[in-house]
């Protein structure tokens, strides 16, 4: 199976209103936000998504809600729909199949850390619950075990599984079989000098125009990884999905900052850090002319 989901996906944010309920007014105007600067396509309910925190109602919800603003337009939607219960992963699978995304996020079980055989067979039952493309989703420092490239390369094999997001930088190299897209916003300069897809990425929320540069623009690709490595640095000072709401907010293109428990929005600390990072790029002032 071929596709191509663009170069410079983002991990979109979900929005919550006063009362804590997915906000699909702000969504949707994010959605137009991020297409209009620098994404080709968005990635809905992963990790920056808080999609642990959606019940099935709203994470199908999202999902149906990007879907359907997206219709007819060039910008491909990648849906999460990843679980550590199999068959809550093939519920979500067979749900998001029929809502009809360009294709689905699937991490390998997490927390109850199954061997090699399990997650072989986790993917398998996956597979057989759709005919979209999988994305599967790398990240060890999340999910407690690693998914190395010769099972990478072993899952290739399965119907369906045509890419990884990769965040573990350590495992960053070709996999026959899957296209590579890098699912840290650092090893975005490197996942294109590879020759490979490009990335799904955070910072693209606030600086999508520059990342795409860094695949439209070859000659400068370092020159512009270099002037973003204080963002890469800097927006950590908190759990990425609330760092990049207070950001968002303080340039209003959110309405505000709420994340849902177990996250909390930044203190005043860590708001100078993204305000200070964010005035360093000249992002604030331009809000405010």
């Amino acid at each position: 199976m071929s596709v191509n989901l663009g170069t410079i996906l983002t991990a979109m944010v979900t929005p919550f209103d006063a009362d804590g309920s997915v906000d699909e007014e702000a969504a949707v105007a994010l959605m137009h936000h991020l297409v209009e600067h620098g994404s080709d396509g968005l990635v809905i309910c992963g990790t920056t998504g808080e999609a642990s925190t959606l019940n099935d109602e709203e994470h199908l919800g999202f999902i149906r809600l990007a879907v359907e603003e997206m219709r007819g337009t060039d910008t491909t939607i990648v849906a999460g729909v990843g679980s550590n219960d199999t068959r809550h992963a093939i519920h979500l699978t067979e749900r998001a199949t029929e809502i009809g995304p360009d294709a689905l996020l699937h991490v390998n079980p997490y927390y109850n850390r199954p061997s090699r055989r399990g997650i072989v067979r986790h993917f398998e039952e996956v597979c057989r619950a759709t005919d979209l493309p999988i994305v599967l989703y790398n990240i060890p420092q999340r999910t407690g075990s690693d998914m190395p490239n010769d099972l990478l390369a072993e899952l290739a094999q399965l119907e369906n599984i045509v890419a990884v997001k990769q965040a573990n930088a350590a495992n960053l190299a070709k996999v026959d079989g899957l296209r590579i897209y890098a699912g840290n916003d650092d090893l975005l300069a490197d996942v294109l000098d590879m020759g490979e897809a490009g990335g799904i990425l955070v910072a693209s929320h606030l600086f999508g125009e520059e990342m795409h540069r860094m695949a439209d623009e070859p000659d400068r690709r370092r020159e512009i990884d270099q002037g973003l490595k204080d963002v890469y640095r800097d927006m950590p000072v908190a759990p990425l999905a609330c760092a990049t709401k207070a950001a968002l907010a303080m340039l209003g293109i959110l309405p505000g900052a709420a994340p849902r428990l177990p996250y909390v929005e930044l203190d005043e600390s860590e708001l100078d850090v993204i305000r200070a990072m964010l005035e360093r790029h000249g992002l604030l002032q331009a809000s405010r002319a």
